[in-house]
């Protein structure tokens, strides 16, 4: 069920004391999220599409990109391990080469020097084969001199605190949602490179939570400030991490929320209106990307899938 539509009074200066008030109101919804039974006994492979199925894509439809995302990974300990390991068990059924890295990179202090057993240990297998990490700053990464070291490091492919780029018809923007973040330049560079995108997909990544229904809730200054922007250029998926559970929503004035902060931790999560499955779940998600739509599908560290869904794009006439 979508979220009850609200109007949401734009600030007149945010926390940050940087931007004029947004002064547009949420509007109708460009695109759906959807649900897809996900039993306990589903296998990690995802079942065969077909033309009958309204869920599934139709098998003339050209797959355009598979890629998978995770968050706060950076332990070294077992948990990250076995989301690791499953996340190469799914690469070896399903191929993909883009994982989106969201934040808390490296635990407790960002320190670079750990990066052997928080990241390139952990996904040895998947770096040996070519895939691809594009990170972004968590909290913790800043830590150790702003997070510049990670920024630098060319594992994380990181082309600044916020950058943009495009795979296909996907245009991804990964954005540095710390408090420290330069909202000045960054969020006028973000309306700017929406606005010039073709992108039939566009696909926002940053740290920090924007509706959540676990321990740190709804990020009210992002709602007022960086969603109208979602709307008015229609962002059709937000992901991030923070929040140690998994959780997708409703699809919220056109855009659907992904927490896969269990990357390696869970925390405790309840529910919420805009709440289609939430879980205290080790996993990732991963996605497939066709024309019409995005197929999700969350895996647990058991390599079974433990929740599917669906985003739509709506396509306007002209």
């Amino acid at each position: 069920m979508s979220i009850k539509r609200r109007h949401f009074l734009i600030l007149s200066s945010l926390s940050f004391g940087l931007i004029a008030g947004f002064g547009k109101l949420f509007a109708s919804q460009t695109t759906q999220s959807s649900n897809i039974n996900s039993p306990e006994s589903n296998a990690l492979t995802p079942t065969p599409t077909t033309s009958a199925d309204p869920l599934n894509n139709p098998l003339e439809e050209p797959l355009l990109l598979r890629f998978v995302s995770v968050a706060d990974t950076g332990t070294g300990a077992a948990g990250q391990y076995a989301v690791a390991k499953a996340m190469t068990l799914y690469h070896q059924q399903n191929p993909y080469d883009l994982v989106i890295l969201a934040g808390d990179n490296i635990y407790n202090n960002g320190e670079i020097e750990k990066i052997s057993a928080v990241f390139e240990k952990p996904y040895q297998v998947l770096l040996q084969q070519g895939v691809k990490f594009q990170a972004c700053l968590g909290n913790h990464d800043i830590r150790t001199d702003n997070g510049d070291p990670q920024i630098s490091y060319p594992g994380f492919n990181m082309q600044g605190r916020y950058y943009t780029f495009r795979r296909g018809d996907v245009q991804f923007f990964a954005l540095d949602t710390n408090s420290n973040a330069d909202w000045e330049n960054q969020l006028p560079w973000l309306e700017q490179e929406l606005s010039r995108s073709d992108a039939i997909w566009k696909v926002v990544f940053g740290h920090h939570q924007i509706y959540s229904s676990g321990h740190y809730g709804l990020n009210q200054p992002f709602i007022e400030t960086l969603t109208p922007l979602f709307q008015k250029y229609g962002v059709q998926l937000y992901i991030n991490g923070h929040d140690h559970h998994y959780e997708r929503t409703n699809s919220i004035n056109g855009t659907t929320y992904m927490i896969t902060g269990s990357g390696a931790g869970t925390r405790p999560v309840g529910r919420s209106e805009w709440t289609v499955y939430s879980a205290e779940q080790l996993g990732f998600a991963a996605y497939e990307v066709y024309g019409d739509r995005i197929l999700i599908t969350a895996i647990g560290t058991d390599g079974q899938v433990f929740d599917q869904g669906v985003i739509n794009r709506s396509v306007k006439l002209s």
